[in-house]
């Protein structure tokens, strides 16, 4: 499974952004897609993540302002983040599980400004 992000940017806090993934390859056994986000450092951080069948799972942090959706037939995964913060600058990585093997987007900066 290869994944592909893109959509990040430089936005002005209380701005919104959209990341995108899309995965390729052998994807069908992807059960599981999500978004962590990793800040200068810090550790790797689950930001939203959701199964294949819809249930959608957020960091406290970012409840009520981050929306994860999915789209199975074309295998790509997006983060809607609205009302962002200067915490949420950081590296976000696309991530997929397939099966009990995880793999891993090649990241996307998001810099919020205050």
């Amino acid at each position: 499974v290869q994944l592909q992000a893109c959509g990040g940017g430089l936005v002005q806090a209380g701005g919104s952004l959209r990341l995108s993934c899309a995965a390729s390859g052998i994807t069908a056994g992807i059960n599981y897609m999500g978004w962590y986000r990793q800040a200068p450092g810090e550790q790797r951080e689950l930001v939203a993540g959701i199964t294949f069948g819809g249930s959608a799972e957020y960091a406290d942090s970012v409840k009520g302002r981050f929306t994860i959706s999915r789209d199975s037939a074309k295998n790509w995964v997006y983060l809607q983040m609205n009302s962002l913060k200067s915490e949420d600058t950081a590296v976000y990585y696309c991530h997929a599980m397939a099966g009990v093997r995880g793999h891993w987007g090649q990241g996307t900066l998001v810099t919020v400004s205050s």
